[in-house]
């Protein structure tokens, strides 16, 4: 069977279970933001947070009582949820083939360790570029049931652009682990510590203004969700900088991956 094809067979239980976890998460955010825009008690105290708090939770740059606000607010955790299933997928596609003791079946196939990568790496990017467009629609469509005001279509697809490619960052970070540790187990764990780690670093320089030198460590960082918010875009340089970074890791991996000994 086609690699491609047997990657995707793997991949599908779990591909469908984020795609409903992605869809009911949204769904479930929005449900709050009737309570946030009423402007009734609970918008009062929310109002009366400190700043440390609001920061701590991403509210403190946006207006969660508007919708583009609120959005921006609930799309940390969007995109959060995003990362880990791409890194914990990346960081999958070389260990789970030692774990599992399948390792010997690829290796006698009449293709070469290139061909092989290649095709898990399709396989990942496509699972990725569906939870992508599963999250896409489901923000357009749950997002219009609920918006009374200014349509943010535009900005929805900016937000979920920025995350397609933090998603790629966390995918080739995992797959580059995932060559270059013998250990499946640890190259999982240590993908999973990474993003945390990087999310951290988010929350932190949220609540401290003069650690911002530290956002180059957080790729939750690369593309400030206030310039969407705004109606800035994204930043071109900052695009092409990640993606290069996308691509190190991509080279990283084909080449640890030729250099490794397979456990068969």
């Amino acid at each position: 069977m086609n690699i491609f094809l047997m990657e995707m067979k793997a991949t599908l239980k779990a591909l469908l279970i984020w795609s409903i976890c992605m869809f009911l998460g949204i769904l479930s955010g929005m449900t709050k933001y009737t309570t946030y825009s009423s402007g009734g008690a609970a918008s009062e105290a929310l109002n009366k947070l400190p700043h440390s708090m609001k920061a701590l939770f991403g509210m403190s740059s946006f207006d969660v009582t508007s919708m583009g606000g609120f959005y921006a607010f609930l799309f940390l955790y969007i995109e959060l949820a995003a990362a880990v299933h791409a890194v914990l997928l990346g960081s999958g596609i070389i260990a789970k083939e030692e774990r599992d003791k399948t390792t010997e079946f690829l290796m006698v196939k009449p293709v070469s360790r290139n061909t092989v990568i290649t095709a898990k790496l399709f396989a990942a990017l496509v699972n990725v570029i569906i939870i992508n467009l599963v999250t896409l629609v489901s923000s357009i469509l749950l997002v219009s049931a609920y918006n009374k005001g200014k349509d943010i279509t535009g900005e929805i697809v900016l937000f979920l652009l920025s995350m397609l490619i933090i998603q790629l960052v966390f995918l080739t970070l995992g797959a580059m682990l995932s060559a270059v540790m013998k250990n499946p187990k640890a190259s999982g764990s240590i993908a999973a510590a990474i993003l945390f780690g990087s999310f951290v670093i988010n929350e932190i320089t949220n609540l401290a203004d003069h650690l911002d030198a530290l956002n180059i460590l957080s790729p939750f960082k690369y593309f400030p969700y206030q310039d969407i918010v705004n109606g800035d875009g994204l930043n071109v340089i900052e695009v092409v900088l990640t993606l290069l970074l996308v691509a190190a890791f991509s080279v990283s991996t084909y080449f640890f991956y030729q250099k490794r000994d397979l456990n068969i």
